[in-house]
């Protein structure tokens, strides 16, 4: 599963338990990666980004004194971040709407649920190397850009180039699984009524 590319990127792991740590390690290995660092903390890693200016960071949720979504909030805001609009994958055992939302709404690029697998992992790092999204700043957000065109209807009924409302409503509470997260994260891959998106020669 290796992969050439991989291996010059350098690549920051955020993880307050060594254990989760050592497995990113093992597994960015074997997808062929060798620039590999880490911290325990959200402080301990800026510090690091300073220093090192890693093209990708991998960065828990939970963890004290400054959690994952704190510590992407100041890559994505501080003036003083050493790169505004360096890749960031967030990883958590928490997969509700609310948790995933909440880490998009920070800047994130992608959301990989625990347990790891190395196929998920390779994915989402995959999509943010090789297809990467342009950044957008509207209000206090600043990210990877996640708008889509809306569906306009043509129609008798609601006159011609109406823009279709829609009104779902989103239960925040409700667990997603990694392809759920994945269309979250990447709507351009599924039409607008939510339906993945059939690509030819894939």
């Amino acid at each position: 599963m290796q992969n050439n590319y991989l291996k010059d990127v350098s690549i920051l792991i955020v993880d307050d338990q060594a254990f989760i740590r050592s497995l990113l390690r093992q597994i960015l290995h074997v997808l062929g990666c060798t620039k590999i660092f880490d911290a325990a903390d959200g402080e301990t890693a800026w510090k690091a980004a300073l220093a090192g200016r890693p093209d990708l960071i991998i960065v828990d949720w939970y963890m004290a004194p400054m959690n994952g979504v704190d510590f992407v909030r100041k890559m994505r805001r501080d003036p003083a971040s050493p790169n505004q609009y360096v890749p960031i994958i967030m990883i958590s055992g928490y997969s509700d709407r609310a948790h995933i939302f909440t880490a998009r709404d920070a800047g994130i690029n992608e959301f990989v649920v625990k347990p790891i697998s190395a196929k998920a992992l390779f994915s989402r790092i995959n999509a943010v190397i090789q297809h990467p999204r342009r950044f957008v700043r509207v209000g206090e957000f600043f990210g990877p850009d996640r708008r889509r065109q809306e569906k306009v209807v043509n129609d008798e009924r609601r006159g011609i180039g109406e823009v279709e409302p829609k009104k779902n409503v989103v239960d925040m509470t409700a667990v997603m699984n990694q392809q759920e997260i994945n269309d979250l994260m990447n709507p351009d891959d599924v039409d607008v009524d939510g339906q993945p998106i059939r690509k030819t020669g894939t």
